[in-house]
C-alpha cells in the first residue's frame, strides 16, 4: 500500500528522532534505535521478528475508517471532533486532522496540554473544568496563544462562578467559551432538567469573562440490551438538545459567530447526525459537532456490534473495520485443551469483554505469511496480569495442533483501554510487516 498515514500539520518529527530504549514493549531491541528507523527494519509480527505480545495497527483499516467517516461528516453537514482519549496518539491524532477533523476532544486537562503540545489548535474538553490548577492551565493556553481555541463543558452555577472568577483573574483579552451539558437521571455529568440546564446557560451569558458557545450532551450513555428501545431514547434525547439550543437561542444567550451542539459517541453517531442536521432558523449558524472516538479502530467486540448497527441504518455496504489487534505467543499447553498465552490484563482491554481469539500462526513454518483463523468454540476464557487462558474445541485438531511457540493474534472489544496499556504501537501492512510506530500519552 502506497498511502501512508497524514500527518495533518503536527509537530511529530521529535517522535520520529526519539530513541528507544531496550525495553520497549513489543519491540526486540538489544541496542538503542532512533523510532524512525523502524520502517526500514521489515520487521514482521508472523514471522516471529517482534516481541510478544505486541499490539498492531492494520494500517488499511485505519485508511479505510479515516475515509469513511470524513464522507459520513460530510454526508450530513456535521464535523468531526474525535475523542483522542481513546488513543492519546499525536500521529493518529494528525492522521484525523489531515482526514477533516474540525478539532479534537479530549477529557482532561493533562490531555488538552499534550495536544497542544504537538500542534493541535482546536480542543474541546468533553468534561467539566473544575480544580484551579487545570482552570489556570487552560486559561494560560489561551492567554498565550492566540491562534488557540479550547471550549469546556458546564453544568452548574457553582461551575460557572468559579470560571468566571479564574477569567478574571488571568486577565484574558477574549472570553473562555462553554458548553452546558445536559445529562441523564442516574448517569455522570449534565445537568437533569432542561429547566437546570437554562439556568446554567443563562448564568454563563451573564457571567464577565465567559461565553456561552453551546449546547452538549452524550447519549452513548443510553446503551441497554433492548437495542431498539435504546435507539428511540437516543432520539429523544437529540432532541432535547436541539430543542434546548432554540431556547437558548431565543434568549439571545449565545455568543460568538455560531453555535456549536455536540455529541455522538462511538455507538450512535449517526443518530445524532440525523437529529442535528438541517437545524436553521436561528440567529446565527449551528455547527453539529459529532465526538466519536473509536471509529478510527473500532474493535472485534462491542463496538463492531453498534456500528454494523450504524451501516444498517445507513444502508452502506462496508461499515468500519477493525483495525487494532494484540500478538502473543503460546508460553504453555498444560492441558488437550488449554493453551497459555503471553498476552494479559496488563496488555489488552478486558473491562467490557474479554479479547476475541481470531487466528493462529506458527512463525517457522514456512510459506506465505498468512495467518489462520481460529476454529469456533476457541475463546480467551480467562486473563491474568500477565496470562490469557485461551481454550479451545475438545476434539478439534488444533487440541494437537497448537504448539508452545506458536502465535495468537486476538481482537479486542473496547480499544481505550487497551491504547493506555502500550507507550508505542506498531503500524502494519496487511501481511504483517511492520511500517512505523505511533505514541501513545497516557
Amino acid at each position: 500500500m502506497d498511502r501512508h498515514l497524514p500527518e495533518g500539520g503536527l509537530a511529530l518529527d521529535s517522535l520520529a528522532e526519539q530513541m528507544l530504549q531496550p525495553g520497549v514493549k513489543g519491540l526486540p531491541l538489544t541496542e538503542p534505535m532512533r523510532q524512525g528507523a523502524i520502517a526500514v527494519q521489515r520487521w514482521n509480527v508472523l514471522r516471529g521478528d517482534t516481541s510478544y505480545p505486541v499490539a498492531v495497527l492494520k494500517e488499511s483499516a485505519l485508511l479505510h475508517n479515516l475515509d469513511w467517516m470524513e464522507r459520513f461528516c460530510a454526508r450530513y453537514g456535521a464535523v468531526l471532533a474525535p475523542h483522542g482519549k481513546t488513543t492519546m496518539s499525536p500521529q493518529l491524532f494528525g492522521a484525523q486532522l489531515a482526514s477533516g477533523a474540525w478539532g479534537m476532544t479530549l477529557a482532561t486537562a493533562a490531555q488538552v496540554q499534550v495536544a497542544c503540545r504537538f500542534g493541535v489548535r482546536r480542543v474541546l474538553l468533553a468534561n467539566q473544568l473544575v480544580a484551579p490548577a487545570d482552570i489556570r492551565a487552560m486559561l494560560a493556553l489561551l492567554r498565550d496563544d492566540p491562534g488557540f481555541e479550547f471550549y469546556a463543558l458546564v453544568d452548574s452555577e457553582e461551575g460557572v462562578q468559579r470560571l468566571s472568577q479564574a477569567a478574571a483573574e488571568a486577565g484574558l483579552a477574549r472570553p473562555l467559551p462553554l458548553l452546558v451539558e445536559l445529562g441523564l437521571p442516574g448517569k455522570r455529568a449534565g445537568c437533569r432538567t432542561a429547566a437546570e440546564a437554562m439556568a446554567v446557560a443563562r448564568k454563563v451569558a451573564r457571567a464577565p469573562g465567559l461565553q456561552l458557545a453551546g449546547i452538549e450532551g452524550y447519549e452513548g450513555l443510553l446503551q441497554g440490551h433492548d437495542r431498539a428501545a435504546s435507539v428511540e431514547a437516543v432520539r429523544a434525547f437529540v432532541a432535547q438538545l436541539a430543542a434546548l439550543v432554540r431556547q437558548a437561542d431565543g434568549e439571545q444567550l449565545f455568543g460568538g459567530e455560531q453555535i456549536l451542539l455536540s455529541a455522538g459517541g462511538s455507538a450512535y453517531f449517526d443518530l445524532v447526525a440525523r437529529g442535528f442536521a438541517g437545524l436553521a432558523a436561528l440567529s446565527r449558524s449551528v455547527l453539529p459537532v459529532l465526538r466519536s472516538g473509536c471509529y478510527l479502530t473500532n474493535d472485534h467486540g462491542s463496538y463492531q456490534d453498534l456500528t454494523h448497527d450504524i451501516a444498517a441504518r445507513e444502508h452502506a455496504a462496508d461499515g468500519l473495520r477493525p483495525a487494532l489487534e494484540v500478538w502473543s505467543m503460546v508460553t504453555s499447553r498444560p492441558e488437550p485443551t488449554l493453551a497459555i498465552l503471553s498476552m494479559g490484563k496488563r496488555d489488552a482491554s478486558y473491562d467490557q469483554e474479554l479479547p476475541v481469539a481470531l487466528y493462529t500462526h506458527r512463525p517457522d513454518a514456512g510459506g506465505a505469511l498468512e495467518p489462520t483463523g481460529l476454529p469456533p468454540g476457541c475463546r480467551i476464557e480467562k486473563m491474568n496480569d500477565q496470562h490469557a487462558y485461551l481454550r479451545l474445541p475438545e476434539g478439534d485438531a488444533l487440541c494437537q495442533e497448537l504448539k508452545v511457540g506458536d502465535l495468537v493474534g486476538c481482537g479486542i472489544s473496547h480499544p481505550c483501554t487497551t491504547f493506555d496499556k502500550w507507550p508505542l504501537l506498531l503500524v502494519a501492512d496487511d501481511a504483517y510487516t511492520v511500517r512505523y510506530a505511533v505514541n501513545t500519552f497516557f
